[in-house]
């Protein structure tokens, strides 16, 4: 398996920044579609997370790290999919933006206007999935999962406001790094690996994504 060095993987991350400087520039209709399917993603990820990491209480309950570790394995396939598919979203997007506005690509304002339709877009795209594919559907209506999601949503809005910051820098960073490792990769196993690996860690320790935190918001 053969990857990009660094000094590659730095030029193709300032070229995939300047291009979505230049849509955001000309195409707002566009980048908000590709933002509320990268909410989207992301949501799906994370009920499938919850699914298959709460779904074992009897195992999580005398191994308290097996819950961490299921939901960390599958919550990155919303990760990969919004790299593989070309999807705009927020935390990604923080770490290609920069180098274009270093580079004197792209503007603040640019980056700032994209950051700002993006991040609304990801929360519309993952409270709608959310809202019509997990309530409506009645996914975490039965138990474990009907204790399990308001057990998460309470814990998380109880925490003081500071340890949420720093818990989102967490996430936040680790995706970054997964993207970066993306972007590193030449197939599509390559992309896949590099973006499950640091996702898996932020959400086996617990940090906080600020677009996946939305659909904990809707349960019945």
């Amino acid at each position: 398996m053969t990857v990009k060095s660094p000094t590659d993987t730095i030029k193709t991350a300032l070229e995939i920044g300047a291009s979505k400087a230049s849509v955001t520039s000309t195409n707002s209709g566009r980048l908000i579609t590709l933002s509320i399917l990268a909410g989207a993603y992301i949501a799906l990820g994370g009920v499938l997370s919850l699914i298959i990491g709460y779904g074992f209480p009897g195992i999580s309950a005398t191994n308290p790290g097996m819950q961490k570790l299921l939901s960390g394995c599958v919550f990155p396939v919303g990760l990969i999919l919004v790299v593989v598919l070309g999807a705009e979203l927020f935390t990604g997007n923080n770490a290609l933006l920069v180098p274009a506005f270093m580079a004197k690509r792209c503007s603040m304002w640019v980056v700032l206007k994209n950051w700002t339709i993006v991040y609304l877009g990801n929360f519309l795209g993952a409270i709608v999935l959310t809202r019509i594919l997990v309530y409506d559907c009645g996914l975490t209506a039965a138990e474990p999962y009907h204790s399990s999601i308001i057990g998460i949503a309470q814990a998380k809005v109880s925490m003081p406001w500071l340890t949420v910051f720093l818990k989102g820098v967490g996430a936040n960073w680790c995706v970054c790094l997964g993207v970066w490792l993306a972007l590193s990769g030449h197939n599509l196993v390559e992309k896949m690996l590099g973006c499950w690996f640091p996702v898996m860690t932020f959400v086996a320790l617990g940090f906080e994504h600020s677009i996946a935190l939305s659909l904990i918001h809707i349960r019945r």
